[in-house]
């Protein structure tokens, strides 16, 4: 199989209002999400919050932990716009943040199958390995190659959406630009459930994990190791059961069974 392409990563040489406007959501989002984190403490799974609440947080904290690798990709996009630079990219931005928003949907149900896992010893151990597992072998798929290609190189893309006509092109472009994004990605987060879904430092260590694959010279590479490690992991889960504190630490007891 050939190798991925080198990630092809703009040089933000002078600061823009684009530039500015997206690290400026990221931070704002991220403040959001240390402040949500620290107020709900351990909590396990969907944390008590129902669809609706869970999907609004999962947006924010999606929007702290992906846009910031994104950023080069939508700043080499909104260079490419002629007119209305700052109100289309924004657009382009709404379209790859409303993929991972309703990416929520279905990480409510694994998180309320988290949550109902969450301290009770084997059946949170076994999940815990489960999604190790299933995250470390899709790091090595196809699909991923070929999700992470577009990722990381974008050019070829750029010549594609300008084809998009009308008033939603860019939209539809951030759209498109979300849907592979989440196919790439998609096996890192699902970890957010293993790791407890606010949990701030693995919120860290997967978004930088996120930018490695997506912008280092052999972030392929690193992706591969990255699957293997998952799976090391899977089968060290089963000895060392903190290693997922989301499932498995005494801390993360179920709502129902706490006075």
């Amino acid at each position: 199989m050939a190798s991925v392409p080198r990630a092809v990563t703009p040089i933000l040489r002078r600061t823009t209002p684009q530039l500015v406007l997206l690290l400026l959501i990221a931070a704002t989002a991220s403040a959001w999400t240390v402040s949500r984190a620290q107020s709900m403490g351990d909590m396990p799974g969907a944390m008590g919050l129902g669809l609706p609440a869970f999907v609004l947080m999962w947006a924010l904290m999606m929007t702290a932990m992906m846009l910031p690798s994104a950023t080069p990709f939508a700043v080499m996009y909104a260079r490419t716009i002629q007119t209305r630079r700052l109100p289309r990219l924004i657009l382009f931005t709404a379209g790859y943040l409303l993929v991972w928003a309703a990416s929520g949907i279905p990480a409510y149900g694994l998180a309320w199958v988290s949550g109902e896992a969450a301290g009770a010893g084997t059946a949170g151990t076994v999940l815990a390995a489960g999604i190790f597992g299933i995250a470390g072998i899709y790091q090595l798929t196809s699909l991923k190659y070929r999700c992470l290609t577009h990722c990381r190189s974008p050019l070829a893309h750029m010549f594609h959406y300008a084809s998009y006509k009308g008033p939603t092109r860019d939209l539809k472009a951030g759209l498109h630009n979300g849907y592979y994004c989440l196919g790439c990605c998609w096996s890192l987060m699902i970890l957010m459930a293993a790791f407890g879904v606010m949990n701030v430092f693995a919120m860290l260590v997967l978004a930088v994990i996120v930018a490695a694959e997506k912008l280092l010279p052999h972030g392929d590479r690193f992706s591969k190791a990255t699957g293997l490690g998952l799976i090391a992991m899977a089968v060290a889960v089963v000895w060392f059961p903190d290693m997922a504190p989301g499932l498995t630490s005494d801390s993360m007891m179920n709502p129902a069974m706490m006075p």
